[in-house]
């Protein structure tokens, strides 16, 4: 068995060694200061975070697909970022993916073992056809999960990109990586237990590397989520407010000229700001690749 305990992520907290005595105020208190940690931690990986968003910008770019390998905490959070993408940016479920040891029963219970199996993450590689094309992020807190550093090795040899993952300084993969991105969280409130600081870290980062590769794919005007799926009344609403905050309609107006535009955010924007029908402003978004912003400036 590997000894974890000189990991960062497995050592004892000086700041929490009496947090058992605390009154729950104190508790929150101190769980919120250790937190505040975090931010820092991840600002000071943005130049790694930034290389990654532009690795996969260009996977996608060359038609590949963006995958998360992850056990526990680190695969449930691969899994939830990816389930996010098609509602937020109107994206195939297929695009981005969340893999996690143990399958689907691992999001809700915990799979004991499901991590130490170097081939499964060799085969979850396998199964899903991962080619060059495509880039996998290795997520593992602690830095020394079988099954993600399988799943990498196995990536390596189908020239996959690579990403790695962790919150410890001294864990390097044995495989060979294009980015390492490495927020060091330090020791947990709770000793080892890498689903709070550590966890949030990896929250954030996920959430940057698919958010920033969406807008640099032309999937967001201005600030706006301007591919969303309009397929419930909530997003419905939101449409419309978009529309009316970059247009001169009303919420009335807005409503037809979203039906005109088949639900589409981004047509119907073409559409009023230049005063066209649904095939033009579909032709022209083919044109500029779906970017919205340039169809306004060429046009």
């Amino acid at each position: 068995m590997k000894d974890r305990s000189k990991l960062i992520t497995e050592q004892r907290n000086q700041n929490t060694h009496d947090i058992d005595c605390k009154s729950t105020l104190e508790v929150v208190d101190i769980i919120n200061a250790e937190d505040s940690i975090v931010i820092n931690a991840v600002h000071n990986e943005r130049q790694n975070i930034a290389r990654a968003v532009d690795l996969i910008v260009e996977s996608f770019q060359k038609g590949g697909r963006l995958f998360y390998f992850g056990a526990g905490t680190s695969g449930r959070l691969g899994v939830l970022d990816a389930s996010e993408c098609p509602p937020t940016f109107g994206t195939s479920p297929e695009l981005v993916r969340g893999i996690i040891a143990g399958g689907i029963d691992a999001l809700t219970r915990s799979i004991e073992g499901a991590e130490d199996r170097h081939v499964d993450g060799e085969q979850a590689i396998t199964e899903n056809g991962i080619n060059g094309n495509d880039i996998v992020v290795g997520i593992a807190t602690g830095g020394t999960t079988p099954f993600v550093h399988g799943a990498l090795a196995q990536a390596n040899r189908l020239k996959a990109t690579t990403v790695f993952l962790c919150c410890n300084p001294d864990i390097s993969p044995t495989e060979a990586v294009d980015v390492i991105i490495r927020p060091i969280t330090g020791p947990e409130v709770i000793t080892g237990s890498t689903r709070m600081k550590a966890g949030t870290a990896t929250k954030l980062i996920l959430n940057t590397l698919t958010t920033a590769s969406m807008i640099k794919m032309g999937k967001v005007y201005e600030n706006l989520m301007v591919d969303l799926q309009v397929n419930n009344v909530k997003l419905k609403d939101r449409a419309e407010r978009m529309l009316i905050s970059v247009t001169d309609l009303d919420r009335d107006a807005a409503g037809r000229l979203l039906d005109e535009a088949k639900g589409n955010v981004k047509t119907a924007i073409i559409m009023q700001k230049l005063q066209i029908d649904y095939n033009d402003a579909r032709k022209k978004l083919d044109a500029y690749e779906g970017f919205v912003r340039k169809v306004l400036n060429n046009s």
